[in-house]
């Protein structure tokens, strides 16, 4: 009996310690872009911004020769930075692109038909855009942020998309 207790005890430790090693290896970085809506913007168009990532360059240290792989989104959010108490309501769609120099436009997350009456939101993440090695290891990475409003803002608008990326170490 003192044996099958401390088989069950060492068994425990071990399955813990692996969960504990496996989210050590696996990095999570995040990237955030600013977007401004200003009270010019029309209703039922897509008006696009663009940003560059420069904290996710600063992630890998610019360059290809990052030691991680298997880069993928792992989650992304809309929210209103300002005017303070705002809300997402104006919103009519929103999709967020990622592109690095020499590697083509991917679609990471978006969100359509939104009908929040929030400061935030989460977004749809596009399981299609697969690993996204080549795009965030390059550098100039940049994230453009396409919107359709349901109508006009009375003031400006200023967003904050945040985009959670996962990788694992490379061999």
């Amino acid at each position: 009996m003192k044996n099958l207790v401390l088989t069950a005890i060492v068994a425990s430790t071990a399955l813990v310690s692996c969960g504990t090693v496996q989210s050590l290896v696996q990095n999570t970085f995040p990237y955030t872009a600013n977007v401004l809506i200003s009270t010019g913007v029309p209703a039922d168009k897509e008006v696009s911004s663009t940003a560059t990532a420069t904290n996710v360059q600063t992630w890998f240290g610019g360059n290809n020769n990052a030691k991680i792989k298997d880069v993928r989104i792992s989650d992304a959010k809309v929210s209103v930075v300002s005017p303070s108490g705002g809300n997402l309501s104006s919103l009519k769609s929103i999709k967020v692109y990622i592109s690095s120099n020499g590697t083509g436009e991917r679609l990471v997350a978006s969100r359509n038909n939104i009908s929040a009456n929030s400061s935030s939101l989460n977004l749809d993440i596009n399981s299609e855009s697969g690993y996204l090695d080549e795009v965030v290891k390059s550098s100039g990475l940049t994230v453009r942020t396409v919107y359709e409003l349901k109508n006009q803002t009375t003031s400006d608008m200023n967003l904050k998309v945040t985009l959670n990326f996962n990788s694992v170490p490379a061999n």
